[in-house]
């Protein structure tokens, strides 16, 4: 059986007593040595130097009550029991410099006695199993009257919170609301999307580090920035504003002076001091969205920027402090920046702590619908008018929609527009299949017109080489185009094989498309390994 040692800090006002009279008064670090059912093999008494006759008279009390009971004074001196940095620090190295053996001795950490500051500390090192223990708390008697009851209760606190399914299932509650407020509230079913909101959740919570969420344009970057701010502000974890810049729009002169302000006269049109984007955003959280875009100098500045949190703003010879979370967006790949001149390797190395990959709308094809009734929601919300789908007009739709002929190439941005066309359109509040039939024709047309222009020269030299795709007649060079950028955009040859083939493998009996397009790329000496790590 293990031996129960307790640890408790000395009461030097409840504890205090030194005539005869005291035996009719509640003292909790005696009464920590008579209560029933708890016999206190060893105390591990905490006082200072000037309680040292105080925890004499207490051991002496002790002896008295429970001769059994082993009793250590152990000195730490506070000089401000209140400095909550002074207790935590001290009562660590306590713990720290203790040789804990739980395989033989059970742990009890009096949080009766103390300052509040102790027994918060109390808590948090044994809840971080610093203290490998549990809690005790000690009630004086009811019956303050009855002088032969100077025992009281007590009661042990066990901070596993799977012993207390009520506290479990309302953390879990919380911690659901939380990762349902980053997807706006949207009943997303794409799994391995819901696992990074979660793990984004408990990132932004706990931390303060730089975020970078990457993905293609239009796969809700913005959205999901602003969503962390509004979360992480909800939780109190901030308190200044949300500051949001698209780097792209940043360019020369002008680019050093809007993210880090600049002083009156530092330049010819300067005629009065601005603070710059990183200073507003101080105390709040700064989305530097296409990060990718800003040049090496402003990114040699946000690097220090973040580190430091100082930076100095233009023509100033003076620093400006401000302390920010950094949120990034690109939808660029920055390794390949790094390894190309065109992005900071440090910089990258600061900003890769986290990052979040969101995924196109095509690779979220089952989250269609619910977003879809979100976006009709938000309608409802600007245009103060309801509209819905007919039961065909909506099969038609989410057919089209989730089917492969559907790019999705500017992905939400995309599907908000959709609805928005075909929400106006709506006569009488309700869309119609025709309406629905007009809009694909509509959205096929645009993502034509956008393949026409996306310059397919430039994803086949990037692949083939500058050299062997000048080689290549014009009729192979569009095709070859239109299958790189499928390839791309799916995660498999089998998932790219059935775009590519969507209508004739309708008439095959059985159809291996991954070998059809595996055979059609070895035509150009490619592989689709080889599109897909480009």
């Amino acid at each position: 059986m293990k031996r129960r040692v307790a640890i408790s800090i000395l009461g030097t006002t409840l504890d205090a007593g030194k005539w005869d009279n005291r035996w009719n008064r509640w003292r909790p670090t005696v009464a920590l040595c008579q209560q029933p059912g708890l016999f206190i093999d060893r105390l591990e008494l905490i006082h200072d130097n000037h309680a040292q006759p105080l925890s004499q008279r207490i051991v002496a009390d002790i002896g008295t009550v429970s001769p059994a009971t082993e009793v250590r004074s152990n000195v730490i001196n506070f000089r401000d029991p209140w400095d909550f940095s002074e207790v935590y620090t001290n009562l660590r190295d306590f713990a720290r410099g203790y040789s804990f053996d739980p395989d033989t001795e059970d742990y009890l950490v009096n949080i009766t006695t103390g300052t509040h500051v102790a027994q918060i500390c109390w808590f948090l090192l044994t809840e971080a199993r610093i203290i490998p223990g549990r809690l005790l708390q000690l009630s004086p008697p009811r019956d303050r009257e009855a002088e032969q009851d100077v025992v009281g209760t007590h009661r042990i606190i066990d901070l596993d919170l799977s012993r207390y399914d009520e506290i479990a299932k309302r953390f879990a509650s919380e911690r659901e609301d939380a990762a349902s407020f980053l997807k706006s509230g949207i009943s997303t079913r794409n799994a391995a999307f819901n696992r990074m909101i979660d793990e984004i959740e408990r990132v932004v919570i706990r931390s303060t580090a730089p975020v970078l969420l990457t993905g293609p344009t239009g796969a809700g970057k913005s959205q999901l920035a602003r969503r962390i701010y509004e979360l992480k502000k909800s939780q109190r974890k901030i308190s200044g504003p949300f500051v949001e810049v698209n780097c792209a729009t940043l360019r020369g002169d002008q680019a050093m002076s809007a993210l880090f302000g600049h002083v009156k006269g530092a330049f010819t049109g300067a005629a009065s001091e601005r603070a710059g984007l990183l200073k507003s955003a101080d105390k709040g959280v700064l989305f530097l969205d296409e990060i990718g875009e800003l040049g090496l100098d402003e990114q040699a500045m946000c690097l220090r920027a973040i580190e430091e949190k100082r930076f100095l703003p233009v023509g100033a010879d003076r620093e400006v402090a401000a302390d920010f979370q950094l949120l990034a967006g690109t939808n660029r790949d920055l390794g390949e920046d790094v390894r190309k001149g065109r992005f900071r390797e440090d910089l990258y190395a600061r900003l890769n702590l986290w990052t979040f990959q969101l995924p196109a709308l095509r690779e979220r094809k089952e989250d269609i619908e619910p977003n879809l009734d979100f976006e009709l929601r938000r309608y409802l919300e600007r245009e103060g008018e309801n509209v819905t789908f007919n039961k065909e007009a909506r099969e038609r739709y989410l057919t089209f929609a989730t089917g492969p002929q559907a790019v999705w190439s500017a992905n939400f941005r995309d599907l908000s527009a959709s609805v928005t066309r075909m929400a106006t359109l709506a006569p009488h509040g309700r869309i119609t299949t025709e309406v629905v039939d007009d809009e694909i024709k509509r959205l096929n047309a645009f993502w034509r017109r956008a393949a026409d222009d996306d310059g397919s020269d430039a994803i086949i030299e990037d692949v083939l080489g500058a050299e062997a795709a000048a080689r290549l007649d014009r009729f192979d060079a569009v095709q070859l185009a239109t299958v790189l950028q499928t390839c791309r955009e799916h995660a498999t040859a089998s998932s790219a094989g059935r775009a590519l083939f969507a209508i004739s493998r309708l008439e095959k009996k059985s159809s291996n498309d991954a070998d059809r397009l595996a055979k059609y790329l070895a035509r150009f000496g490619i592989r689709f390994e080889d599109v897909k790590l480009r």
